[in-house]
């Protein structure tokens, strides 16, 4: 048990009660690490991603460190203490630098890294692991306090399994929520293909015109986890726009952002991105998470027609409506008066009531009217009787 003479026992619970509410909104990590750091009388700390496979560190709700020492230590991470500990360390499993004291002081990482920048002693413990990536929670001292003693590692042994329950909760909803029936079957609903990408490239979800169109494989397919497609061409710039997509301070207009994924035999699809994590979105698991949306249009699919919201919102009469239908099909004027079982006149009476009531003048720009209210579902297939 820790000591609670410097650490109530309120201060204890009002500070794991904070590490659940993060779970819901990660944006008050920021106060919270620095209540953990505040509890085990430290001067920094705060939560990294460490990306093994490509040797990176993220520094995220960080403070206390200056810049200079960050880059230090995301340049160097690779090769320090911590990282090698937590190759063999189970998520929650709390350490300090100090635990190898004679080593340290005697270590490249101390001389290069900490000591420069006035530093003692980090705790920190491996919160949540995802492929080659990981969340750690960490705090330091500077050169002028004591190292690390029992009182400060048992008390992040407390916390530590709540921050990771907490972390992996975000884990949980920031990706796996996009699995819950209602918005799958919404999603699944569409014509586009929606696809979900990580920073990286990886798809971490697919709706089920994305599946369908995975499966033919003449315009994209999945290769390594990635969206790849069978043009050379298509293949550089898709890869470029998801990166794009991806980074936190890119100030672009993805929706207007479109790319042609050609198949051999001239058709294909059309592709447009949009980042989904917002400018300054800073999620703690960010680098776990989607970060673009790409959808995957076919031009010649047949979608719904708007039908009655189109006639609501025009104030359209049913008579109205099923003429602008039939022409909005390729039909002409006598073509559509013979299938409707009305005049030829009539047609284009209503017709002129209908440019009237949508503020149109011209056949191309109502019926291009029509087309932009097209809702992107796709058609429901009917069971054979």
């Amino acid at each position: 048990m820790i000591s609670l003479d410097r650490a109530s026992a309120r201060a204890l619970s009002d500070t794991i009660g904070a590490i659940y509410d993060c779970a819901l909104d990660p944006c008050l990590w920021p106060d919270v690490c620095r209540s953990i750091a505040n509890l085990a009388e430290s001067t920094a700390g705060g939560i990294c991603i460490h990306d093994m496979l490509h040797q990176q560190n993220d520094q995220l709700f960080v403070f206390g460190h200056s810049s200079k020492f960050l880059d230090k230590l995301g340049g160097d991470y690779a090769r320090s203490p911590m990282a090698s500990a937590d190759i063999v360390s189970s998520i929650g499993d709390v350490r300090a630098l100090s635990m190898d004291r004679s080593e340290l002081a005697e270590s490249r990482f101390f001389q290069d890294v900490l000591k420069p920048f006035g530093l003692k002693d980090i705790i920190w413990f491996p919160a949540l692991r995802t492929g080659g990536r990981m969340a750690s929670l960490h705090a330091s001292r500077s050169e002028k306090a004591e190292y690390y003693q029992e009182r400060e590692i048992n008390l992040f042994k407390l916390l530590s399994p709540h921050v990771c329950r907490a972390l992996a909760i975000s884990d949980v909803l920031d990706i796996r929520a996009l699995r819950s029936d209602m918005l799958e079957r919404t999603l699944d609903a569409l014509v586009a293909g929606v696809f979900l990408t990580a920073r990286d490239g990886r798809v971490i979800y697919m709706n089920a015109a994305a599946e369908r169109q995975t499966k033919t494989g003449n315009s994209i397919r999945i290769v390594n986890n990635r969206l790849t497609p069978s043009d050379p061409a298509a293949r550089a710039v898709l890869s470029k726009a998801i990166d794009q997509a991806g980074r936190d301070n890119i100030d672009m207009d993805m929706t207007a952002h479109s790319l042609a994924i050609p198949d051999a035999e001239g058709a294909g699809y059309v592709a447009t991105f949009l980042s989904v994590e917002g400018g300054q979105r800073r999620s703690t698991v960010a680098p776990f998470a989607a970060s673009c949306a790409v959808f995957m249009q076919d031009p010649v699919q047949a979608p719904l027609m708007p039908g009655e919201a189109f006639a609501r919102l025009h104030g359209l009469t049913g008579g109205e409506l099923r003429v602008l239908l039939a022409l909005a099909n390729g039909l002409g004027g006598k073509e559509a008066a013979d299938m409707l079982g009305i005049s030829e006149p009539t047609v284009r009476s209503h017709l002129q009531h209908i440019f009237s009531k949508t503020g149109t003048s011209r056949q191309a720009t109502l019926l291009q009217l029509l087309h932009n209210s097209t809702p992107p579902i796709r058609i429901p297939q009917r069971a054979a009787l």
